[in-house]
């Protein structure tokens, strides 16, 4: 079965990706779990993301476009990527969900994926 494990990071946690001194821990960190799950063999798809700055939110009220740049101002986790892994069930997917870096400074949202859809019947 697929899950996706939805990666989320602190406002500190982002800038240590840029910090010359804490950079490398923090890609250590995440260079062990990403190759504990390419061993393991469980990576289907999985990419970072450019920080909560780059982002641009796109709603729409009362039938117009709002656009806003960045995320939302009050969350204090953000998406800082995410990976697509195959395991047997929930269980192995929590389990690999928890030794993220991430789960130790924010959260991982663990959630499965939808099967393929049928295609529309002519």
């Amino acid at each position: 079965m697929q899950y996706m494990l939805l990666l989320n990071e602190t406002e500190s946690e982002f800038a240590k990706r840029n910090d010359p001194e804490l950079a490398a821990g923090y890609w250590g960190g995440w260079n062990a779990f990403i190759g504990a799950m390419a061993q393991a063999g469980v990576i289907v798809k999985g990419d970072g993301l450019q920080g909560p700055h780059m982002a641009t939110t796109v709603r729409i009220r009362d039938g117009k476009r709002v656009v806003q740049d960045g995320p939302f101002a009050d969350t204090k986790e953000q998406l800082g990527g995410y990976f697509v892994i195959e395991v047997p069930d929930l269980d192995a997917a929590l389990a690999w969900a928890a030794r993220a870096p991430s789960a130790a400074s924010a959260s991982v949202e663990v959630r499965p994926v939808l099967p393929p859809m049928a295609p529309p019947s002519a």
